[in-house]
């Protein structure tokens, strides 16, 4: 009697792309049964004790258009893809209509997210692979314990000792019967409580989710325009859409992996040009990397008030100063206009964001926790090691050996003289 063929899920988390898949390649070569799986979490929606969403209207449209994007992609391979919002039950139901026998998915250790794995079924095999870093940990030379807690120290270990992977290579195509598997249809922002909106007109993000767009922006940025050989000297703006290369919020879901970019910038350097700019793509990249190491390293203590360097502050908890800050209604004009095209575009640029906070830390001396949980909320580019290690370093208990206090006005003298920017945006109304 024929041995029934097993069934592998390949679970969908913050990698939301085909291409460049570790989990996906790994399925598809194992198995000849493969499904896609998306869960959102009912709580992603819901009020947290502050008083706001812990998902806003921009993250959620921008993932719910990466899941389409990703579904065609996964049809080119005949793999469905079942997305469900989830309170908790969806993982087991799945798995037992679908007689899942392997998991795999990418590797996260963040609590939130562990929570989630908590719900596989115990006789299921799972999969873990490490697919959102530049430089993978199994590559390191030092364990991540040793991880030094300055930047530059990690930077120039990487830099010297390790080699960036090649890409994963492409997925093979499934046999069509493997379609048969009943697919979902993806929750529209209606079904998850949200309204419809378009983009704001003075957005600097006005781009879509999925992989296709995210492939579009990299061809745009590098080799249509070739505005990377001027990143180093452009990044530091605040307006339009080409100041910096934007592709942090499909890097944040995954449908952009960080290889993907490096491999990019590597080419460029060969075919165009290699300066300052270029390299500064990659030393951005870095970082990006850093704080994941930071956290994998630290554990939950980059959500503890003292962060990973245990400091102790006055912090306050004034609720009525928090919402000024929120709202853009502050006495500093420059952090008003920030948080104002945060909360009109779901986006804020790099150099507006530790400017706000730093202001909110360090200068209004509230909470700091209380301000990543907002972007948290509010960015389309929420990424969960990125949003705690900027904000621990900005409020002196993370990476930052200096525990520098932004003063928010010379920064706005510095970076926008002429005030276009707090023009743009002070002009808006509050709602």
């Amino acid at each position: 009697m024929q041995e029934e063929q097993k069934t592998a899920l390949v679970w969908f988390r913050n990698d939301l792309r085909v291409s460049d898949n570790q989990s996906l390649y790994n399925a598809t070569n194992n198995h000849n049964k493969v499904i896609g799986l998306f869960l959102l979490p009912k709580h992603w929606f819901s009020k947290t004790a502050l008083g706001f969403k812990k998902m806003e209207r921009f993250r959620a449209q921008f993932i719910l258009e990466s899941l389409n994007d990703l579904k065609k992609d996964l049809q080119t391979l005949n793999i469905p893809l079942l997305v469900q919002i989830d309170d908790g039950t969806a993982m087991k139901e799945i798995c037992k209509a679908n007689k899942i026998s392997d998991i795999y998915f990418q590797h996260e250790w963040t609590k939130e997210e562990r929570t989630q794995e908590g719900f596989i079924p115990n006789e299921i095999t799972v999969h873990r692979t490490y697919d959102q870093f530049l430089f993978h940990p199994d590559d390191m030379p030092i364990d991540i314990y040793d991880l030094p807690e300055v930047f530059t120290v990690f930077r120039k270990i990487c830099e010297k000792k390790v080699q960036v992977r090649p890409m994963t290579p492409n997925c093979r195509i499934l046999e069509t019967d493997n379609l048969k598997h009943a697919e979902t249809k993806i929750p529209t922002m209606e079904d998850i409580g949200f309204s419809r909106f378009t983009c704001h007109p003075k957005s600097a993000f006005p781009y879509s989710g999925g992989s296709k767009v995210a492939k579009e922006r990299l061809s745009y940025y590098l080799w249509k325009t070739k505005k990377l050989s001027f990143y180093k000297k452009t990044r530091n703006g605040l307006l339009g859409t080409d100041y910096s290369s934007k592709f942090s919020p499909w890097l944040a879901n995954g449908s952009l992996s960080a290889k993907a970019i490096y491999w990019s910038v590597k080419e460029y350097e060969e075919t165009v040009t290699k300066n300052q700019s270029t390299y500064w793509l990659i030393f951005e990249l870095l970082w990006r990397d850093y704080f994941k190491y930071v956290s994998l390293k630290h554990g939950n203590k980059i959500f503890f008030i003292g962060g990973i360097k245990d400091r102790e502050y006055n912090w306050t908890k004034d609720n009525h100063t928090f919402m000024k800050w929120m709202h853009g209604t502050t006495a500093e004009p420059f952090v008003n206009a920030n948080m104002i095209e945060l909360n009109k575009t779901g986006f804020m640029s790099n150099r507006g964001r530790q400017n706000v906070a730093s202001y909110l830390a360090k200068t209004l001396k509230i909470d700091w926790r209380w301000g990543a949980a907002y972007f948290e909320t509010m960015l389309v580019d929420y990424d969960v090691h990125s949003n705690y290690g900027n904000w621990m370093y900005n409020a002196g208990v993370g990476n930052d050996p200096r525990d520098r206090i932004f003063n928010v006005s010379l920064q706005a003298e510095r970076y926008d003289g002429k005030r276009k920017y707090q023009s743009l945006w002070l002009q808006e109304t509050l709602f």
